[in-house]
């Protein structure tokens, strides 16, 4: 990892990150009150965890197999549509300023994670 990316990191979790990962975790502790939405609680843990430190992973989405799309409506129900209008509302807030357009493209990354979680990929750049 580049010391641009540790100090992004850095700058992210004071800057939303931190909220927009407690977000993820508290979505993933509801999912997992039943034992149907354990699957999709996992999900949510291993999406909280990586948006504590989104810079130097990039997302690629494929693999939407009939299962995927399937979750991925349940998700939407769920908590998905409200993690997305969350991190759309953070991303354009950090866009009124020139510093805060790096970590808006996060939020806005994270809001298209937060409307198809299965079938996405992270990968290390």
């Amino acid at each position: 990892m580049s010391v641009f990316q540790v100090l992004g990191n850095v700058l992210w979790i004071i800057f939303g990150g931190l909220i927009s990962a407690v977000g993820w975790f508290l979505a993933g502790l509801i999912c997992c009150i039943s034992i149907i939405g354990i699957p999709v609680g996992r999900q949510c843990f291993k999406f909280a965890k990586m948006v504590l430190c989104p810079f130097g992973k990039k997302i690629y989405y494929g693999n939407m197999g009939s299962g995927s799309v399937i979750l991925n409506v349940i998700w939407v129900l769920l908590c998905g549509v409200e993690l997305a209008l969350s991190s759309v509302v953070m991303g354009i807030t950090c866009c009124l300023t020139i510093v805060g357009i790096p970590f808006g493209l996060q939020h806005f990354k994270f809001a298209m994670l937060a409307l198809t979680p299965f079938g996405a990929e992270i990968r290390k750049v």
